[in-house]
């Protein structure tokens, strides 16, 4: 039977890392930016570049301008957006993986072979793992661009999905990696994967 795990993820957590470990020891594939790619390529109409791109931005109509590296302020074309969710469906249907973003547990809600996680911590243990991440940028801009993706995240997921990003409401599981850490999240995701 089919796995799916999606994962949602504050900037910083450490959602893309617990995602790649959670491939790696179920031995299925790990979809995140490339899922754009595939998306794009399914959709001769978008552009792999320009998809790219307007990967999770909400559209400029919206009233957000600014943000993290001046990249969430593309508009996002609705095209994209359902080109998207049609390419999360098809690879839920055939094949286990893990999705990380893309709003995966809102597309994929009704999938009963899905768990639906989203990982979170504190601002200030985020902020200081990024700074960790990238120790040639200015700890102002680190603040910066942290805030500005937690802000496009949750403008981003009430434009497409009418929810409200993090809430638990929408998760099967929750985990807070500033107070588990990275490795005893991914062993409890494993477990709660058991399940499914």
């Amino acid at each position: 039977m089919r796995k799916i795990i999606t994962i949602g993820r504050e900037f910083g957590a450490g959602g893309g890392e617990i995602g790649k470990r959670l491939s790696k020891e179920l031995g299925i594939p790990y979809y995140d930016k490339d899922i754009i790619l595939k998306t794009a390529m399914a959709n001769r109409k978008l552009n792999p570049e320009q998809v790219r791109r307007w990967d999770e931005k909400v559209p400029g109509s919206f009233g957000f301008a600014q943000s993290l590296f001046d990249f969430y302020n593309k508009p996002l074309d609705e095209e994209l957006w359902r080109a998207q969710k049609d390419a999360i469906r098809e690879l839920a249907n055939k094949e286990s993986c893990v999705i990380v973003g893309r709003n995966g547990d809102y597309i994929l809600r009704e999938f009963d072979h899905c768990l639906n996680v989203f990982v979170h911590a504190g601002f200030q243990w985020r902020v200081k793992r990024m700074a960790g991440m990238m120790p040639e940028t200015p700890l102002e801009q680190v603040v910066a661009d942290v805030k500005a993706a937690d802000k496009a995240r949750k403008k981003y997921c009430a434009y497409y999905t009418g929810k409200t990003y993090g809430d638990a409401r929408n998760f099967d599981l929750t985990v807070n990696t500033e107070k588990l850490g990275i490795e005893k999240a991914v062993g409890l995701i494993l477990s709660a994967a058991e399940k499914i």
